[in-house]
């Protein structure tokens, strides 16, 4: 239960910011799209580093639950059970993304260059997520079981995030980079709730495997190679899938913004033009105006001199 909701808590919390992070990309974009510019995070109107405080409070929260949860995280002598790696290769990973949100905020607060902020800011993201990718590569748990397979896939997602990460550096204000990076950071959140659903609610493991309790650690395991590569397959499938239905959300989320918001731009700009012309127009009435009147005052000056000889 605690593997359950640990993988979907960390989960929606992957899912939330890659949301946010589209939905602003999108919306910059589409006000923006000849001068679009952005950092790695969006500040908020009335709390500007919301979305690195919502990091830091989320991964410090899941780092003590990973080390000091219901268990011992180091035997009497002090060494590190061989059951427990897995909990200090997840705090591990939570405290990288605490010190980028944390190092985030205080170069936002410091750095008057947004060029330099966003070239720091970038690299240290890319760490995180380099170092994610590393953890889960090299994870401590069985990687030819059915969790293997889905970490394996989950390796794909990460990989994306690092390198149009790194590629922020170079091109920070490449909209097609970080709406790939959104999606990818979103799409790590979903894969990570599938995984805690999928492979600890007994109901939903594979015909032919079945959940093992082996050294206080849950693992499904299969009634030999053929179950296994049937399970395994059917992970695949079901990554797919998700791949597919979380593609076609993001594209309609794309169409629909920047018909929005450009909509709305469109508006505004019009709306100005508008008063323009129409400033314009009285400007011109006035002229015209100013003109008949000096032609009138004129013909009244030349009718008095007339009359006076």
């Amino acid at each position: 239960m605690a593997k359950l909701v640990g993988h979907v808590g960390t989960g929606f919390g992957f899912f939330l910011i890659g949301n946010w992070h589209l939905f602003n990309h999108i919306k910059l974009h589409a006000l923006h799209p000849n001068g679009y510019n952005s950092l790695l995070w969006f500040p908020t109107p009335k709390i500007r580093h919301f979305e690195l405080f919502l990091i830091m409070c989320v991964t410090l929260i899941f780092l003590l639950m990973e080390l000091f949860g219901n268990h011992h995280i180091l035997n009497s002598d002090g060494t590190i059970p061989s059951n427990h790696l897995h909990y200090i290769e997840h705090s591990s990973i939570s405290l990288s993304l605490f010190i980028y949100a944390f190092f985030s905020m205080l170069i936002d607060k410091t750095t008057p260059s947004t060029q330099t902020q966003n070239g720091i800011t970038n690299f240290l993201a890319s760490i995180a997520f380099g170092l994610e990718l590393l953890l889960f590569h090299f994870h401590s748990t069985d990687h030819m079981g059915v969790e293997g397979h889905y970490h394996w896939l989950l390796q794909i997602v990460i990989f994306v995030s690092l390198i149009t990460t790194l590629l922020g550096i170079p091109f920070p204000n490449n909209f097609l980079n970080n709406f790939v990076r959104s999606y990818s950071i979103m799409f790590q959140g979903i894969w990570l709730m599938v995984i805690g659903v999928m492979l600890w609610t007994p109901k939903f493991i594979p015909k032919g495997c079945f959940i093992n309790l082996e050294e206080g650690y849950q693992v499904v395991r299969c009634h030999g190679h053929e179950a296994l590569e049937r399970a395994n397959s059917l992970v695949t499938i079901e990554f797919s899938w998700y791949i597919i239905g979380s593609t076609s959300l993001v594209i309609s989320l794309y169409l629909v913004g920047s018909k929005i918001f450009t909509k709305n731009n469109n508006v505004e700009y019009h709306s100005l033009k508008n008063n323009i012309e129409d400033q314009e127009e009285d400007l011109v009435d006035d002229v015209e105006a100013q003109k008949r009147s000096e032609f009138i005052n004129k013909k009244f000056v030349e009718m008095g001199k007339v009359f006076a000889t």
